[in-house]
């Protein structure tokens, strides 16, 4: 079993909302939903492009799954995120927009968001004592050769490769898609996702997800919101 530090949007929100309905579970409930009708893309076909995605369910990941170090637990883990996430201001993501990512399709800032960097920074360092050493299975699914040296660094210091000035922050739409699918894929995410990408995305709490299992699906654990309580209470 892991855990990860992630941010996803509220419950309600609709980006949430409709997030789940193209990946075909809810990341809160764990509840399956049956993938939506979209022109020109068959059901079984939306299903195969987000079978990865699915299981890890719609978030941005700020800190990766992790096993808990032996000396941690989980109660500390929780009271600790609960702590830290109080001393950060809340923020917002100016906008988000469909863009290909290697051979898949995720959700990116429209620009540069210095906050979500220094957010992820942040919590990569705070909570890297909760973190187990990589297995050498675990660095060799992580494919070291194919790493920059500074991403190899990343991967034996901080247990991921993509940390520091190697993050980028994406929220994964699809798995793999071939070349020859990949007009149609983008066409047809963009139309089912702009409606609900016209407005800034608040950034105001820090999920911790949990692993459902050996390899099993991901879910929220808790959400963590950020800034003092005070503050919160008067806004």
């Amino acid at each position: 079993m892991r855990h990860a530090i992630c941010f996803t949007p509220s419950v309600s929100d609709p980006l949430t909302l409709v997030a789940a309905n193209w990946l075909g579970r809810n990341i809160y409930s764990g509840a399956m939903i049956d993938p939506p009708a979209i022109r020109g893309l068959g059901i079984q076909e939306i299903a195969y492009h987000t079978a990865v995605p699915r299981r890890y369910g719609f978030h941005g990941e700020l800190k990766a799954p992790f096993r808990l170090a032996n000396e941690a637990d989980e109660p500390a883990l929780l009271r600790d995120l609960m702590r830290f996430s109080g001393t950060l201001a809340p923020f917002e993501i100016p906008r988000l927009e469909v863009a290909r990512l290697g051979n898949a399709f995720g959700l990116v800032p429209s620009f540069p968001c210095a906050s979500l960097n220094y957010l992820a920074a942040a919590l990569v360092q705070e909570f890297d004592r909760y973190r187990a050493p990589l297995t050498e299975a675990e660095i060799d699914r992580c494919d070291p050769d194919g790493l920059s040296a500074t991403q190899f660094a990343n991967l034996h210091r901080w247990g991921c490769a993509h940390v520091m000035d190697e993050f980028r922050f994406h929220m994964m739409l699809t798995g793999p898609v071939c070349q020859a699918d990949m007009p149609r894929i983008e066409q047809a995410l963009r139309a089912f996702f702009e409606p609900v990408l016209t407005a800034p995305v608040p950034v105001s709490n820090i999920a911790l997800m949990m692993e459902e299992g050996a390899g099993g699906p991901f879910r929220v654990h808790s959400l963590h919101p950020m800034g003092r309580v005070s503050a919160r209470k008067s806004a």
